[in-house]
């Protein structure tokens, strides 16, 4: 069953910060998009990474991701501020994740399925836009 999105989803202050450059990733990696939560865990959308390549939304350098399970959007791009390592104990990830966890989890209690918070979108040329990232008008 797919998530739910839950109607007073808190907006992400965490994402839009986190500074992390293109070269922290590197192909074969496994990473995941965080998009919301499962009780007290994190929870989102895992990919491979391929190869560079132009995030437009951004204006910046992204990384093409390869989803197993994607169908017409087997491959998206991505900037790297959205990814976190799945297939290493990354620090930087981990921390990542551990400021969102404690600002997001508390906000959902009592949420009883899985939330999608609604912070990403795909555009018609398979791009990720996290929302504090969408150029409107264009």
């Amino acid at each position: 069953m797919p998530p739910s999105h839950h109607p007073h989803a808190p907006g992400d202050i965490v994402t839009p910060d986190r500074d992390i450059t293109h070269a922290h990733f590197r192909p074969g990696d496994q990473v995941v998009i965080l998009k919301g939560a499962s009780g007290s865990e994190l929870w989102g959308d895992a990919y491979k990474v391929v190869t560079p390549s132009w995030h437009i939304p951004t204006d910046e350098d992204g990384w093409r991701l390869y989803d197993p399970a994607g169908g017409e959007r087997t491959y998206i791009t991505a900037h790297p501020r959205y990814l976190v390592h799945l297939s290493s104990r990354c620090p930087d990830c981990l921390i990542y994740q551990q400021a969102l966890r404690t600002y997001l989890v508390p906000r959902l209690a009592g949420a009883d399925e899985d939330v999608d918070c609604g912070w990403y979108s795909v555009t018609h040329l398979n791009q990720v836009v996290h929302i504090a990232d969408a150029r409107s008008g264009q």
